[in-house]
């Protein structure tokens, strides 16, 4: 198999671009390094393209990994034909492999194998070529044996084995099983019943529930499996019976002869029954778990990478509130660094409710550190937190004191563990997390890369999934997100570090200890002098290192060290000199270039590149973050009994699930916007087509439930319908059309 050729007809992309990439991962290029730094040999693939790239590359090696062990295993057994080596190594998946395979592969000991021992194999073949012109019977005595340990009591006995042997034939030719898993797949139900229908459970709605194998989403598939792991649903495959024995009569029975061809019908139904139909099912259902869990990390990792890159909130004095009943709300000052000034437990909340003592409290830190911002936890105790916020705010006029509820998934897990024990030896766990819930707002990338990624809450059914696949995919999200932004060498700690292209853990650590051995890092060439970061990882990570006020200015821009000498001759030739990018950029310096072809040329570098270069050095240190939707800032608080149908709110997007998003809209409980409830003008695929984790949106009330405590949202306004009604009026022949862009940024 041409692996690049394949690879670039599955991405349609340029066989030149996957021969380019495929090269530079295997000189150990990371793929953030890929993305920004060599784009001219890759044709400017994104991340996505490239991790997909590299998915289906290790894939597709496995694969002929995989025909080089199974045509060496039947080579050795010396049943190797032409026909069938060419039939293995023009097999495109894995599946198709093995089930050519399946006949060659060493058994354990089945009821065929047992027969084959007792010397069955001519009568099974007899019996299949279906020209006995006498009673089975007959021919099936000659096979009567008292061998010690390989007895064939009778001519029952006989003909039984010889069946065993072809259903087990039938069962392991590649074609019948494959037509057979693509006809299921096409037409076969998935059905899943209760196994106690008078029991109460969130399976309800499986409880007897039948849907097309080829038609069912992702999250179902996930939650009849979760349903049936935890023991409340009983799941099977319904396939199209007749049809596959209708088929595998007409491959198998060519001959209708009087004495072989029942037998035949009855090895056949048992061949289907007892062998092929539980394995299809089990290949099916995998395959359809597999294809969900796909699905949903994709979904987590989108929703994870827009958590990270959401914008943060600088410059503030935060107080960090880790709401509590029992042990009281753990508070934790930060000041605009992040470094921690002050902590304190107050107790407005029950059983204890000293909440005059508490905003007293409070007040004190507010005026004593000139805190302009709360960032409470939205876990329990939350609204009655949020509720005695609000209050404050109002009854004490703290008109420069704005509060956000923060969402702390994940908080627990960090505060418990080593590396916070590490940062903070002295504080206990509660205080930890308050420090994380204020840092959080500061910059929510350097504090929720702390965390294992599985462990903030922004996925669906994630403790179900193969746990391997689903760290990598996180990892990678969150390794392009940290080098999309890049770090401050001089202040990053190694949590952050070792996420850079080329950066290990060990490598991280030991950055951040020759910084507080030698203090600050005034140029990237320093990096070398790191203990295991030679001249490789070097090249890796030096871009997405940021050195403010150093050596060199373009140290704190994400121009790389092997393209100085280009930007610093850009710079000559248009007038400038380096030091004028420390002022705020050089805006406009792109329409000083007449030509971008020919610069590239007379700098050496590719017009990709070039671009890069003009870009950086127009807004240098430019962070992509600040182009997203900033979080909102609140000063009153709205209680679930404050809703009614028809209100119009805004909110926050805080999880996409792939069939609606869920909304925060300033009350304890996240509202819910259906996937039907997305978009006025056309049907909606999937949420992520719409929204992300953190837009801010505009959503109607539809429905509260508060004993529940549902809240069902809709993104569709009426003043919109009114407007895509407008917007699909006939026009003049210049205006035709609907620009379906527009129509969903004007949705978010």
């Amino acid at each position: 198999m041409d692996i690049t050729k394949k690879i670039a007809e599955e991405l349609q992309i340029k066989p030149t671009q996957v021969e380019a990439t495929i090269k530079l991962i295997d000189e150990g290029c990371t793929i953030p390094f890929i993305a920004r730094y060599r784009k001219e040999m890759t044709g400017s693939l994104d991340d996505e393209q490239l991790r997909n790239l590299d998915e289906r590359l290790r894939y597709l090696r496995n694969l002929e990994d995989r025909k080089e062990q199974v045509l060496a295993s039947i080579l050795e057994q010396g049943k190797l034909t032409e026909a069938l080596q060419l039939q293995i190594e023009a097999a495109e998946t894995m599946v198709l492999v093995e089930d050519l395979y399946r006949p060659y592969k060493p058994k354990r000991r089945t009821r065929a194998t047992i027969a084959k021992e007792k010397g069955l194999e001519p009568l099974a073949a007899y019996i299949l070529s279906q020209s006995a012109t006498e009673p089975l019977e007959i021919e099936a005595a000659k096979y009567i044996s008292q061998k010690e340990g390989l007895e064939v009591a009778s001519e029952a006995e006989a003909i039984a084995g010889a069946l065993d042997i072809l259903a087990e034939q039938i069962s392991d030719e590649a074609d019948y099983r494959t037509y057979i898993r693509e006809l299921t797949f096409k037409e076969g139900h998935i059905k899943s019943l209760a196994k106690d229908a008078n029991e109460q459970s969130v399976y309800e709605n499986y409880y007897d529930y039948s849907e097309p194998l080829a038609a069912i989403p992702g999250h179902r598939i996930l939650a009849i499996n979760r349903g049936e792991a935890e023991k409340f649903l009983t799941v099977k495959v319904e396939a199209p019976t007749e049809r596959i024995i209708l088929y595998l009569s007409k491959k198998i029975i060519i001959n209708d002869n009087e004495y072989t061809t029942s037998y035949l019908k009855t090895v056949i139904e048992d061949s289907y029954n007892r062998l092929i139909a539980p394995a299809i099912e089990r290949e099916i259902r995998n395959s359809l778990t597999d294809m969900a869990e796909d699905g949903a990390m994709k979904v987590f990792g989108k929703n994870l990478q827009q958590l990270l890159l959401q914008p943060p909130i600088a410059g503030k004095v935060v107080l960090g509130w880790d709401p509590a009943f029992r042990t009281g709300c753990k508070l934790a000052v930060v000041d605009s660094t992040g470094k921690v000034l002050d902590t304190k437990v107050i107790y407005p909340t029950e059983p204890h409710n000293k909440v005059e003592e508490a905003k007293k409290e409070v007040k004190e830190l507010i005026d004593k550190y000139g805190i302009t911002l709360i960032s409470c936890g939205n876990g329990t105790a939350s609204r009655e937190s949020e509720k005695i916020i609000a209050d404050m705010i109002k009854e004490m006029n703290l008109s420069n004191v704005d509060y956000i509820i923060t969402n702390e998934a994940g908080a627990s897990v960090y505060s418990a563990s080593k590396l916070a024990a590490e940062e903070f030896p002295d504080f206990d766990v509660a205080q930890r997390s308050a420090v994380s819930i204020a840092r959080r707002v500061q910059d929510p990338l350097a504090e929720l890369v702390k965390i294992e990624p599985k462990s903030i809450g922004v996925g669906q059914y994630q403790h179900d999934m193969n746990q391997k696949k689903l760290g990598e995919v996180l990892d990678g999200v969150v390794e392009d997100s940290v080098n999309k932004v890049g770090v401050d060498l001089n202040t990053a700690s190694a949590s952050l570090l070792e996420y850079i292209s080329g950066v290990s853990k060990t490598v991280a650590k030991n950055i951040v200890e020759y910084r507080e051995t030698n203090g600050r890092f005034n140029n990237r060439k320093q990096l070398l002098k790191v203990a295991k970061l030679g001249p490789k990882a070097f090249e890796q990570c030096a871009g997405f290192m940021r050195i403010s006020g150093g050596d060199n200015p373009l140290d704190a821009t994400s121009v790389h060290p092997e393209s100085y000498a280009a930007a610093t001759k850009l710079l000559e030739l248009l007038g400038y000199h380096l030091s004028d990018i420390c002022i705020g950029g050089l805006a406009g310096l792109h329409g000083k270039i007449e030509n971008m072809a020919e610069m590239s040329k007379e700098l050496g570098v590719g017009e990709f590149t070039l671009n890069d270069i003009v870009k950086e050095l127009e807004k240098p240190g430019r962070d992509p973050r600040e182009q997203l939707p900033k979080p909102i800032l609140r000063k009153d608080v709205l209680e679930i009994k404050d809703l009614t149908p028809g209100m119009i709110l805004k909110g926050t997007v805080r999880n996409v699930i792939d069939f609606g998003a869920f909304v925060d809209i300033g009350v304890h409980q996240d509202g819910l916007v259906h996937v039907s409830k997305m978009c006025a003008d056309r049907r909606v695929n999937h949420p992520l087509d719409v929204v992300s984790v953190g837009d801010v949106v505009d959503v109607k009330v539809l429905e509260v439930d508060a004993a529940k405590a549902r809240i069902a949202l809709s993104m569709i306004l009426e003043e919109k319908k009114e407007h895509y009604k407008k917007m699909n009026k006939p026009k003049k022949k210049k205006k035709e059309g609907l620009n379906l862009n527009g129509l969903t940024k004007f949705m978010r």
